[in-house]
């Protein structure tokens, strides 16, 4: 599988922030503890090295007893039994429970976790490294997570009777999803590659009860010979470890007061601020319902319904019933560094904006920051679409451009004549300074008289450029079709690929090699995207 890469900055789809950070520009280190270099890691093994005993028994624990039901692999079984010691740390990413994955890109964040711990072990052999897939499973944005994209139509998952009412997504039935699997299957078609993606959608999601067992099922499948160890944060022994936070939390507010002026600090920088942090950043999840907690006046209410407590009562009811408090976004990756050995956190660029909001929160709670490292992005092609792509004499580079722009430019190539006018407005230019000099000389009354004509003539230049480029992309209309048919199959919806494609399109041409080659291409500290020519 040939590679070729690009630096983000080129690819035009990355926020200046994310480029910024990227590049270790000197204003924003003070957002982050390590920038993501290996050797940056024995640092942050030390100070995680005070993760505490009792914390690491209760995760193992609670890791047993939600893959009780699960066959999974031995690797995964030793990776869980490991996080008892004190010498083993994990690498974490986070993901919804997107319907069948969701975009590509929920394999390239998990690889990465992989391949991150794979690096480690290489490079610090006395300790172990897991990866692990932390679900979403407190998430309720339904409409985010109940849809996938095949063969450019939309697969999607409608509410039924028993999920009407229920908020928090990992508690929702599989209900109804008989129906996408029938279209599914029929869009699929027949071969060995297809079948395993039919068994696999059948198994995981009509042969589990809930959207969270279903998502465990599908990820276990796809990496559980890699070790990887998937998590579901809503689970009340784990949610007691965080009482002490979640009190901070309702009492002072404490992540508004730490994180409000990182966001203003961020903005007087320039850059757009990803989350803005509510005064308390905790839902109540209880019987269906995730809505968010409101103080007033020394009361607490629960948003947009009857429920209403004391102070003292809020606090009673968060000791005996820590599992109900759920972390918004401000508050999910303390949560999440209160509970694992964690060195890294692998996301998105959204994700990653987040999180530099929160470096001060995390010293004000005395809890260690990790280390933060942007995801592996690629662009999967095929042979067949490669050997398009030489023929239509593209680069690799110039596939992300617009696609007027990317049209504009092969154009110009192609055409027997010359399309850029940049020779005669320069010429016209160099004619009207010469008028301004002589008008300067003369009456200077006329340097306004003179400029009007120069833009109206260089505008008319524009037109005509303008007008030629058009009938030439008439004329050559069977090259432009080529090239909008091209860039719209790897670029659909003028998007990444890996933010609209599910994994089974590519799957059912790559088969078990899409997952295995992965694993070989992708470097997850190699900060830069890549491009990724598979054999069909």
């Amino acid at each position: 599988m040939p590679t070729e890469c690009i630096p983000y900055r080129e690819t035009n789809y990355f926020t200046t922030l994310i480029l910024d950070y990227l590049s270790g520009k000197e204003e924003l280190k003070e957002f982050y503890n390590r920038f993501p270099k290996l050797e940056n890691f024995e640092e942050q093994i030390k100070e995680k090295s005070s993760f505490p005993a009792e914390n690491r028994k209760i995760l193992a624990e609670v890791l047993e007893n939600q893959y009780a039901e699960v066959n999974t692999s031995e690797k995964t079984r030793q990776h869980i039994e490991a996080l008892k010691s004190e010498n083993s740390f994990t690498v974490v990413t986070g993901h919804q429970l997107n319907l069948f994955t969701g975009p590509l890109y929920f394999l390239y964040k998990i690889i990465s976790t992989i391949n991150l711990t794979k690096e480690l072990k290489e490079k610090y052999p006395d300790f172990h490294f897991v990866p692990v897939y932390w679900m979403a499973t407190e998430d309720h944005d339904f409409e985010e997570i109940s849809f996938f994209n095949l063969n450019g139509k939309k697969f999607q998952w409608a509410k039924t009777p028993k999920n009407a009412g229920l908020d928090a997504v990992g508690q929702l039935s599989t209900e109804g999803l008989e129906d996408v699997f029938k279209l599914f299957s029929a869009e699929i078609g027949g071969g060995k590659n297809a079948e395993t993606l039919k068994n696999l959608f059948e198994k995981a999601y009509l042969e589990h009860e809930n959207l969270t067992d279903a998502t465990r099922y599908l990820a276990n499948e796809l990496f559980k010979e890699q070790g990887l160890v998937i998590l579901d944060g809503q689970d009340k022994d784990l949610k007691k470890l965080f009482i002490p936070f979640a009190k901070n939390e309702l009492l002072e507010q404490k992540s508004h007061q730490a994180t409000s002026p990182t966001a203003e600090k961020l903005n007087k920088l320039g850059y757009k601020v990803q989350v803005n942090p509510r005064e308390i950043n905790l839902f109540y999840l209880h019987n269906g319902l995730r809505e968010r907690i409101i103080e007033r006046e020394g009361e607490y209410f629960v948003h947009e319904t009857e429920i209403k407590w004391s102070k003292d009562e809020i606090l009673k009811e968060l000791n005996n019933y820590p599992e109900r408090f759920s972390p918004n976004v401000m508050l999910r990756p303390l949560y999440q560094e209160v509970v694992l050995p964690n060195l890294c956190y692998i996301g998105g660029g959204g994700e990653i904006a987040y999180w530099l909001e929160l470096k001060a929160y995390f010293e004000a709670e005395n809890i260690t920051f990790p280390i933060l490292l942007l995801r592996n992005s690629v662009l999967l092609q095929s042979e067949k679409l490669d050997k398009k792509r030489q023929k239509l004499n593209i680069s690799n580079k110039e596939l992300f451009l617009k696609q007027h722009e990317l049209i504009n430019r092969k154009v110009r190539q192609i055409s027997n004549i010359d399309i850029d006018f940049s020779e005669q407005k320069e010429h016209l230019v160099n004619q009207f300074q010469e008028m301004y000099s002589l008008a300067k000389k003369t009456d200077k009354s006329f340097l306004g008289a003179i400029k009007a004509q120069e833009v109206k003539q260089l505008k008319g230049l524009d037109n005509l450029e303008k007008r030629l480029l058009k009938a030439q992309k008439r004329k050559l209309e069977d090259e432009v079709n080529r090239i909008t048919i091209l860039q719209n199959k790897l670029f659909p919806n003028k998007s990444l690929q890996e933010r609209q494609t599910n994994f089974s399109e590519v799957y059912a041409e790559m088969g078990p090699k899409l997952i295995s080659e992965l694993l070989k291409k992708l470097d997850p500290l190699d900060q830069e995207f890549k491009i990724l020519t598979f054999e069909e």
